[in-house]
């Protein structure tokens, strides 16, 4: 496999290897995305990405990260993605969307207004979790999600993914990572229910399979599904466990026959103040052990900042895909200096031939 060659899953084939990973923007009003919103996507499509994935994208109101992040819950709402989603693809680019419930985590500032919670006087909202713990110390505890409350969880997700399909996106990722709701109901850390959403590893991941499976439902068999996990919480060796990798194996198992096609794999993101081993590529493992224990396709992210590191990764079998973040940040036309860098002749818009 070379890094720019075509990646076929199910009736969709993306045109490279190399992909815009989901990044948060926090610029969207009631969850509407805007001009910033086309253009941070667009030039990414410009740029040469096999695929743009937008940002984690709410699939309620409960469920956004801050008060700015995106959605998918209303009509208005598509009707605002669809001329973004139109450009993406008019430009050779597949375009992708990440569905996403923040849990306890949600009704958080976005970075650059502070840290922790929204203050009530800015219109925080209750969240919700498998438990009644707080993401940290000074945070909302949120409300213990019963019955229903989960049955509202599947049910968001698999109207949301209808919603995609209307505004045009063509891949769907659902979020279980990050310390949001899905990776709170995997990890025992977070997950003290007694129900049979808690306590053994069958318990703990059927939230994820519900959803995934809703999703699916709805989702055309012609298109793919991806599923983002947190392989590890990096919990303390000498501390209780959290999810780790082998219990991340052991899910992705399990996901081919519910009609996932890859698994994005990241980490972190459950618990505050932890160390983690942070360099060039630190991710990479883990993909590249789900992908041969899993037998699943898979994508890795983190700290991919160079060409010849990302070939490296797809040409060794770590994994099927590069999905490229803060690098995309610095530089949204990263895949054509990396197509130059490898000596590999990739096509541009006609406006910007005489260039390349």
């Amino acid at each position: 496999m070379n890094l720019f060659d075509p990646f076929a899953q199910r009736g969709l084939t993306l045109r490279n290897r190399l992909l815009v990973s989901p990044m948060c923007e926090y610029s969207a009003t009631d969850g509407v995305p805007d001009h910033w919103h086309l253009v941070h996507l667009g030039s990414r499509a410009v740029g040469g990405a096999g695929a743009v994935i937008a940002e984690a994208t709410a699939v309620s109101a409960q469920g956004r990260i801050s008060p700015q992040d995106v959605g998918l819950w209303n009509q208005a709402q598509v009707e605002a993605w669809q001329p973004i989603t139109r450009f993406i693809k008019a430009h050779g680019a597949v375009a992708g969307v990440q569905l996403a419930h923040a849990g306890r985590k949600a009704s958080t500032l976005r970075p650059w207004d502070g840290s922790g919670p929204v203050p009530a006087e800015q219109g925080s909202w209750v969240s919700v979790a498998p438990s009644a713990l707080p993401f940290d110390s000074g945070w909302q505890t949120p409300q213990a999600l019963d019955a229903a409350g989960i049955r509202q969880v599947v049910a968001d997700f698999r109207a949301a993914a209808q919603r995609a399909l209307a505004a045009g996106f063509e891949l769907v990722e659902v979020h279980a990572a990050h310390g949001y709701l899905l990776h709170q109901f995997l990890s025992p850390l977070s997950n003290q229910r007694t129900d049979l959403y808690g306590g053994s590893f069958d318990n703990r991941t059927r939230l994820v399979r519900d959803v995934v499976t809703a999703v699916r439902e709805v989702w055309p068999a012609d298109l793919p599904l991806w599923l983002r996990i947190s392989a590890t919480d990096w919990a303390p060796d000498d501390g209780p466990r959290g999810w780790d990798i082998e219990q991340s194996v052991r899910l992705s198992q399990q996901l081919g026959a519910l009609g996932v096609d890859l698994v994005d794999v990241s980490s972190g993101g459950l618990l505050p103040h932890v160390t983690i081993p942070l360099g060039p590529g630190y991710q990479v493992p883990f993909a590249a052990r789900i992908r041969r224990e899993a037998g699943i396709a898979t994508g890795a992210v983190g700290m991919i900042t160079e060409a010849a590191q990302a070939a490296a990764i797809v040409a060794s079998g770590e994994a099927d895909v590069v999905l490229i973040a803060r690098e995309s940040l610095r530089d949204p036309y990263f895949p054509r200096r990396a197509a130059q860098a490898l000596g590999v002749k990739i096509e541009a818009p006609v406006q910007y031939q005489r260039a390349w």
